[in-house]
């Protein structure tokens, strides 16, 4: 394959360039992912009859391939990094696409496990390449760009089935092919047409742990922990509690898209003015109240209305985790990049390997207090957040250190 280097690539056509990659990669794995996720409570309940533990269960296999997302690492000394994040990005086309064939708990399980081997995979390899083919100065802004590009695409999807489910009759099969299609094909495409990117730094083909990354490991974990709680629940809630159908499902997410497109660009704006602490502090606060607000959903009998409020104005506070990713780029040796993002992908996922089944058993007897649970997980990112210096540079990763010369660990 012909390499090209990420300075020489200006010449190259917009199209094929580095950044046009990256936003096509954002559009093409949400379109699978998120049309699995937007289907997945109401296949599991509607035809495999699933209840709160095995949503549990099934969310905690979906989350194990992230807890080994540290295998990148070894992948990488044999496969260029653009290369692995594109044949992971197959895969998750490929297992989505096949998701219906597959009706019993013992089919839903191995297919969950195939199509997280791409998510994750991909997703640790996606990150790594952000971070080293966007300039640190303009990173924020772009992140954000990438994100609203991801929140279009999945919109396209999301529109299309809110307006033919029932119009057209669709069935699970239909729809699961269609999107898991889509991401293979593009997978495929960016395969062929695209050269092998070499940024200007090559990457330690090594595990790393650094102590001078403490903090970031840290809000990695409280940020795995905090977010399973929500993806594997929150969607649940609607469908077990308010009886919501596939479309309605889809509907307050198609919402969710709609929003976070428009403010997601503003959201790299606000990390590059206000710097990445005042961003997380905003962010984390911000979900103790809604959290809370979800366990007010079954204590105090609030109505759908508040909860599907409360569905967007998660995702939006989720919208600011950008400025994790910043902060690490600010304080990482830039050598660093890809095997601190295997590893902080793997710490991001220690909690979700064993929380969603337990909770799916506290599920069954108090929902509320999964809810509850959630806020005082983002109550300690807050305190961990305010450990983040207002200007993070290596040698000065967190207020418990003065300036000085980067540490080597």
């Amino acid at each position: 394959m012909r390499i090209v280097k990420l300075t020489d690539a200006r010449t190259l056509p917009f199209w094929r360039r580095p950044f046009f990659l990256l936003f096509l990669m954002a559009m093409a794995m949400p379109v699978a992912f998120s049309t699995w996720s937007a289907l997945l409570n109401n296949f599991v309940v509607e035809v495999a009859g699933f209840d709160g533990a095995d949503i549990g269960l099934l969310h905690t296999v979906r989350e194990i391939p992230g807890f080994f997302a540290i295998g990148v690492i070894a992948l990488i000394m044999v496969m260029r990094e653009q290369v692995l994040g594109l044949v992971a990005l197959l895969l998750l086309g490929v297992s989505t696409a096949v998701t219906a064939w597959f009706p019993q708990m013992g089919g839903i399980l191995t297919i969950t496990m195939l199509s997280s081997i791409g998510f994750h995979y991909f997703e640790t390899v996606n990150q790594s390449l952000q971070l080293q083919w966007i300039d640190k100065a303009r990173a924020p802004q772009m992140l954000g760009w990438i994100m609203a590009a991801g929140s279009g695409a999945t919109l396209v999807a999301y529109v299309a089935i809110v307006m033919t489910w029932q119009t057209l009759g669709l069935s699970y099969n239909f729809v699961y092919l269609v999107s898991g299609g889509f991401c293979a094909a593009v997978a495929v495409f960016a395969l062929i047409a695209y050269p092998q990117f070499e940024a200007p730094h090559p990457q330690l083909k090594t595990f790393v742990l650094r102590k001078r990354y403490w903090l970031y490991y840290a809000l990695q974990f409280m940020a795995g922990a905090r977010r399973q709680i929500f993806v594997v629940f929150a969607g649940f809630m609607m469908v077990e509690r308010f009886g919501f159908d596939v479309h309605q499902v889809t509907s307050l997410f198609l919402i969710t898209l709609v929003v976070n497109m428009l403010i997601a660009p503003l959201l790299g704006r606000i990390v590059a003015v206000f710097g990445e602490q005042r961003a997380l502090l905003f962010e984390y606060i911000g979900l103790v109240c809604v959290f809370l607000a979800y366990g007010g959903v079954y204590f105090f009998g609030w109505g759908v209305a508040v909860a599907a409020s409360l569905y967007v104005i998660d995702h939006i506070f989720f919208g600011l985790a950008l400025a994790l990713k910043t902060y690490f780029q600010k304080i990482a040796d830039p050598a660093d990049i890809a095997p601190t993002a295997a590893v902080a992908f793997t710490i991001n996922h220690i909690a979700a390997v064993f929380l969603p089944v337990l909770l799916g058993l506290l599920w069954l007897v108090s929902p509320g207090a999964v809810f509850g649970l959630a806020a005082g997980m983002a109550g300690v990112s807050v305190c961990l957040a305010l450990l983040i210096p207002r200007h993070p540079v290596p040698g000065h990763e967190t207020r418990l250190v003065g300036y000085a010369a980067p540490q080597a660990s």
